[in-house]
């Protein structure tokens, strides 16, 4: 693109952030405009006039999972070439992009604990085993000290290292006298890894690691997986664990979608992907478990308000509870009852700086 052709394009893009008639949607990670496209943009952009586009600025955010490609779009880029249901990437600006928009509604609104149809669950195994089918060589380049391609041991040490690292010692000082009033010990997440088994083997591919309700969009019978600024390149046991727990699957559904992941990776040729998955899934199943319960306190313990009430309290005492409970199996947590969770928000809560 041309200097002149780029000037233009970041001038229209800029337009369309400023245009009265758009919907925000927020998100953890960004913050998306959805407007009409004009049609001046839609000619340089190569896309249809009137559509819907997303105007994505990222948030400032703790960060709590890992991202080892800066930009989201560089892997879009690979990913539609294969997925043409998922939105692509239409210009990136560096510190915001603007994306295509898929119409629809996330399944999220449709009863974030509903059963999920049949067909559904059929398109999201199918979903999982062509994504495993983009080729490496299309991604980004892997960071430098990535584990070797099927070092299964290696990538879970590395994800359970980054909890340690990256989320919890650097907020254990903050959060220090709430992670320990409600069992959380110092050393829980290192405990954990010494606790972990040795994997089987299994070729790496592309994992998408955040397939939720809240990013699966539905439109009639059609469906698209968005956000993939949290992919990965890695076991895809992984990406199947994720997606197991977020989804809040009940009992049965948890079975079937294992047995139709399973079922579509070796149609799709990729049976050595699901080696070990009836020993090596339970390992997944509990890091996620065990990582999500530092992200998942912090953010109930940062959501109370400066003068918090009752209400509040009940709001971000459930979701500890929740937290700690799913995790206290894979940290060996000694979990502590309600009233004792809320006396530890409550006390947590009134010794900040701002509260005196």
């Amino acid at each position: 693109m041309s200097t002149l052709r780029a000037r233009w394009v970041r001038s229209l893009a800029a337009e369309h952030r400023k245009r009265p008639d758009g919907k925000v949607v927020t998100g953890y990670h960004n913050s998306n405009y959805i407007v009409p496209l004009g049609w001046r943009l839609a000619l340089l952009l190569g896309t249809r006039p009137r559509a819907r586009v997303k105007c994505r600025t990222p948030m400032q955010a703790v960060e709590v999972v890992p991202r080892i490609w800066p930009r989201e779009n560089e892997v879009l880029a690979a990913v539609t070439r294969h997925l043409e249901e998922v939105p692509r990437c239409l210009v990136d600006f560096g510190d915001w992009s603007m994306h295509a928009y898929h119409a629809g509604d996330p399944l999220s609104e449709r009863g974030p604990q509903l059963p999920v149809a049949p067909v559904l669950l059929q398109g999201l195994a199918e979903f999982f085993a062509r994504t495993a089918a983009i080729p490496k060589s299309e991604l980004p380049p892997l960071r430098p000290d990535w584990p070797d391609d099927g070092d299964t041991t290696g990538f879970l040490h590395w994800l359970i290292d980054f909890t340690e690292n990256w989320v919890h010692r650097p907020h254990r000082e903050h959060f220090a006298t709430l992670f320990e009033a409600v069992g959380i010990r110092p050393h829980a997440m290192a405990d954990f890894k010494n606790r972990s088994p040795r994997l089987a083997e299994r070729p790496f591919c592309l994992l998408h690691t955040d397939v939720h309700r809240a990013n699966i969009i539905v439109d009639g019978d059609d469906f698209a997986v968005i956000d993939w600024e949290l992919a990965l390149y890695g076991d895809p046991l992984h990406d199947l664990a994720t997606h197991l727990v977020r989804m809040d699957y009940d009992k049965d559904q948890h079975v079937k979608m294992r047995a139709l992941w399973r079922a579509e990776m070796e149609r799709a040729g990729f049976a050595a992907h699901t080696v070990g998955l009836d020993t090596d899934l339970q390992a997944y199943l509990d890091f996620e478990y065990a990582q999500s319960v530092f992200p998942d306190i912090m953010r109930a313990a940062l959501a109370l308000p400066a003068r918090a009430m009752s209400d509040d309290f009940d709001v971000a005492t459930e979701q500890t509870f929740r937290a700690l409970g799913r995790a206290a199996e894979p940290l060996e947590l000694d979990v502590p009852d309600r009233r004792k969770v809320e006396a530890a928000l409550r006390d947590w809560h009134a010794a900040l700086p701002d509260r005196g």
